[in-house]
């Protein structure tokens, strides 16, 4: 299940790409700038800003939207069975649905009309959610985007079974991989992960040769620490053929998606980070003879 494509951008690989964005992830960062990737089914997304109470969509669905005395609705999304039923029921754009499930050749038809685009390093470019945690459909994907040499990236947490990630095994030009903690406590804390996973899967994917880049978003509260930024590269460093780490300051830019799934969001006390503040990170990880770079 897809929940955005996003075109012409700029990051996550060389060149200019299409990121395509999917539904579902086995981890819950609290800090996740995507929370309606997190479920693997879609989600309501309701801003009451730019609701002008027509009331359309608690006709099609009374059992679960209701107008309330502020001029506004009650949504109990646990009551919404179909979700689909409310995709364009609101004029107004206020309730909108995320999620939408788009077939192979769906996909690579709005993968074609970037072409164009791409010249020789740009590409497309699989994010989520986890895309390594989808069905079979990615790895079909991944064989079309190849089989029309349309290089092809993949942001991972690797937070999946390594059978999962293995079949992706050169179908894939570059694994971005988000690695956020080496601490197994601190991970299952705030993330409701098992770390060794991830370092275990990373290892493997590297070994075999293909190529890897490491992703650290760095966290205040979290992992903002000299020590523990260090732990973290130094990990990275006993693992041969990694040779480019990246930094990603914290932002808040998710922070109004909570509010609109009805989720609290809990690092809403926590600054942004400046790129100044990451500067002794990539300084230590240069010391260890990394390529670096601040953001994706």
């Amino acid at each position: 299940m897809i929940f955005n494509i996003q075109r012409y951008s700029t990051h996550d690989g060389d060149g200019i790409r299409t990121l395509i964005f999917y539904k579902g992830c086995p981890l819950q960062c609290q800090w996740c700038s995507n929370p309606e990737s997190q479920s693997f089914g879609q989600s309501v997304l309701y801003d009451s800003k730019s609701c002008k109470n027509f009331g359309d969509c608690a006709l099609t669905v009374p059992e679960a939207i209701s107008q309330n005395s502020n001029n506004g609705l009650e949504i109990k999304r646990e009551l919404i069975t179909d979700p689909e039923k409310l995709r364009d029921v609101c004029a107004s754009k206020a309730l909108t649905i995320s999620g939408e499930s788009l077939r192979v050749d769906e996909l690579l038809a709005e993968v074609e009309k970037d072409l164009p685009f791409y010249r020789e390093d740009g590409g497309v470019t699989l994010s989520g959610g986890e895309p390594l945690a989808q069905g079979k459909e990615l790895v079909l994907l991944l064989q079309r985007l190849r089989q029309r040499s349309i290089n092809t990236n993949m942001e991972t947490s690797l937070h999946v079974k390594w059978a999962l990630v293995e079949r992706t095994i050169g179908l894939v030009n570059t694994f971005l991989v988000d690695l956020k903690h080496t601490d197994p406590v601190k991970f299952r804390q705030y993330i409701n992960g098992n770390a060794h996973l991830v370092m275990e899967n990373l290892e493997k994917l590297a070994y075999f040769g293909v190529n890897v880049v490491v992703r650290v978003p760095v966290i205040p509260g979290f992992n903002n620490s000299e020590s523990e930024i260090q732990s973290m590269v130094d990990f990275v460093s006993t693992i041969k053929g990694i040779n480019e780490i990246h930094f990603l300051p914290y932002h808040t830019f998710g922070v109004e998606k909570y509010r609109m799934l009805g989720m609290d969001y809990l690092f809403d006390s926590k600054a942004q980070l400046g790129e100044e503040e990451l500067l002794p990170y990539i300084q230590y990880a240069e010391s260890q003879g990394f390529k670096t770079k601040i953001g994706g």
